[in-house]
């Protein structure tokens, strides 16, 4: 069995680019990023177009100048094929198609991004040390952290909290576009995205913008017939985006 490996897993957001940066500043042991890329369907990516093109234009490209590899992972299914999936098992959800994820018991979060991280950790015969992005003002997500074996923190090491993580990736010009959509990162399929995030998805992509709606039609046989039954239906956002294109400005956010 060879040296201990340090990895980091990378989203590209504040918090997982601030970790490579702080290793790098610390003379931390890091031997390569994995970053795993959630896909809509086989040709659309789930990142925003803006945070994609930081992705593979600028941050992959400086990453790889500072010597650190980056490893990208894709999962064998899609957004649009897990959608479409059927339910095994007995219970009332059995046959019915997994549809929309649920907020918090997302899975997207865990088959197509952890899933596919831990698949491609698992063909590594070293010990493995995973560096994963998590500030010190994340208390239960930190509580968390520390029971999963090989797992660190060193936003949490160095006394980093996420605003902290932000002025460090600013600090070297490494600070994701998407940002300005949105406080959050993530897919922009997620029940949690922005007006913004989604606006961007019509304008750019309205083919797969439509395709994404129209997925709401599909009533039967699904586990979960409206993609965000707190706040609203995708047609309602698609409504409201039409008619902010129509002149108005669309103050209106979820």
């Amino acid at each position: 069995m060879g040296r201990p490996k340090f990895i980091a897993s990378v989203s590209f957001g504040k918090d997982s680019l601030a970790t490579i940066l702080l290793a790098k500043e610390h003379d931390e042991p890091l031997d390569e990023a994995v970053y795993c890329e959630v896909m809509f369907d086989e040709e659309t990516s789930g990142e925003v177009p803006e945070h994609r093109d930081f992705v593979y234009r600028i941050a992959i490209p400086r990453l790889k100048r500072a010597g650190i590899p980056v490893h990208i992972v894709r999962g064998e299914k899609t957004f649009v094929g897990q959608f479409q999936h059927r339910i095994s098992g007995e219970g009332r959800s059995a046959g019915k198609m997994w549809s929309w994820p649920l907020c918090g018991k997302c899975y997207v979060q865990r088959d197509l991004k952890v899933k596919p991280i831990n698949e491609y950790l698992r063909q590594i015969s070293e010990p493995i040390t995973q560096y994963i992005g998590i500030g010190i003002d994340e208390p239960k997500r930190l509580e968390s952290l520390r029971k999963k074996k090989g797992c660190v923190s060193l936003l949490e090491k160095y006394g980093y909290t996420r605003e902290m993580a932000k002025e460090k990736c600013m600090e070297y010009g490494l600070f994701s576009p998407c940002y300005e959509l949105s406080n959050r990162g993530g897919c922009w399929f997620c029940p949690n995205a922005k007006l913004e995030e989604q606006r961007e998805i019509k304008k750019n992509y309205p083919e797969v913008w439509s395709q994404f709606v129209s997925l709401e039609d599909q009533t039967d046989d699904v586990a979960y017939t409206v993609f965000n039954p707190f706040r609203r239906s995708l047609h309602e956002i698609d409504a409201q985006l039409e008619f902010d294109k129509g002149g108005n400005n669309g103050t209106n956010t979820q």
